[in-house]
């Protein structure tokens, strides 16, 4: 047990939830080709969102204390569309008071949440150490080295995998969205995330310096030292992380989460792609790259936000040679609202949601054993 193990542990037992008997658990297949429910050994087939903010704009952490009705009325809307997956970014800082003590009321509503996906039959990516809001980022998190940066966030994956290590509406952990390992010529020092896109910070750095080390190696110890962090309270639920486009090691900018790299100690391979207007083949062949690491493959990002809706449909049709789910994005708004926007954002949206509502029926046609 890390040095934070019995403030962690006092988190786990205050915090374990009892699981839906009624909800299957999910696993990946005998033959490792596809998703299947754990006991009936029905195909699933992962279809669903992400739900990283409202229609508002707000992160999860920011209304699910006082409006958690809006966070009822979006999951049932996202069930309404048929989404059997919807992924949710739990915030570093609103979780951890300090490096050695999580946030109980945080993880409290995350119980809570797990309660209302289980009801409503919903599995959840649950994707964490989010600092997607700058300014909520705790000034004495940015101050720890290397070292104690790890063991805070191993600290974090202890307290949420003790919250959830008996709920089947968990599908899987994604340890970080878009880490990434810096090259020698970043030049950076003290900055630990990436570039904003909008006002979110939706990409960070491992590591300020890599001090001579390999790449994939600092990446694979990174790994290594979080799901040590799960398996000590959940030896179940499945893990991953969610990779950058630019992640396969190619010439040209590279996270260092090299898929083939890493693959050994994932359960499965997380990407994000947006294709690019006319360009959906490049998308095609970069996922190819993403499933000749030899596992099992989830786009968990995906949006028209750089290509129209029927150029999505297109990459998403080229896609199912390769991937064995999708997921894109709900943020509060159905189509019928959307459709009463001039937004450009919103008109994608709908684009988007159009588009999901079409494929929906051919995406979950397999229901047959793998």
């Amino acid at each position: 047990m890390t040095k934070y193990g019995p403030a962690i542990l006092s988190c786990v037992l205050l915090c374990g939830i009892t699981g839906a008997d009624e909800m299957e658990w999910i696993r990946i297949s005998d033959n490792g080709k596809g998703f299947v429910f754990a006991e009936s050994g029905r195909r699933f087939v992962p279809w669903g969102f992400n739900y990283d903010h409202d229609r508002k704009m707000r992160l999860l952490e920011d209304y699910w204390d006082d409006k958690w009705s809006d966070v009822e009325a979006d999951f049932r809307e996202m069930k309404e569309l048929r989404a059997n997956v919807v992924r949710i970014h739990l915030q570093f800082g609103r979780f951890m008071e300090s490096p050695i003590r999580p946030n109980q009321q945080a993880l409290n509503q995350l119980a809570r949440l797990l309660r209302l996906a289980e009801q409503i039959r919903v599995y959840l990516d649950l994707t964490g150490l989010a600092c997607y809001h700058k300014q909520d980022v705790p000034e004495w998190f940015d101050r720890l080295s290397e070292q104690d940066r790890w063991a805070a966030q191993a600290a974090f994956w202890e307290a949420v995998a003790g919250t959830c290590r008996d709920s089947p509406a968990v599908f899987f952990y994604d340890l970080m969205n878009e880490p990434i390992v810096p090259h020698r010529s970043d030049g950076r020092s003290d900055e630990w995330l990436d570039g904003p896109f909008g006002d979110k910070y939706f990409g960070q750095f491992v590591t300020l310096d890599v001090k001579g080390r390999d790449r994939h190696e600092i990446a694979r110890s990174w790994i290594a030292n979080l799901t040590s962090a799960i398996r000590r309270h959940d030896q179940r639920h499945l893990i991953t992380v969610g990779l950058l486009p630019w992640s396969l090691d190619r010439p040209g900018k590279t996270s260092g989460f090299t898929p083939h790299a890493i693959v050994d100690q994932l359960d499965f391979i997380a990407c994000h792609s947006y294709p690019e207007s006319g360009r959906h083949n490049e998308a095609v062949e970069l996922l190819k790259g993403f499933a000749a690491a030899g596992k099992l493959v989830i786009i968990e990002e995906t949006f028209p936000l750089l290509c129209n809706g029927d150029e999505l449909g297109q990459f998403i049709d080229a896609s199912r040679q390769h991937a064995a789910g999708w997921i894109g994005f709900y943020w509060g708004r159905t189509s019928q609202e959307c459709r009463q926007m001039t937004l450009s954002s919103d008109v994608k949206t709908l684009e988007w949601l159009e588009l999901y509502q079409r494929k929906t029926d051919a995406i979950l046609s397999g229901a047959a054993e793998l």
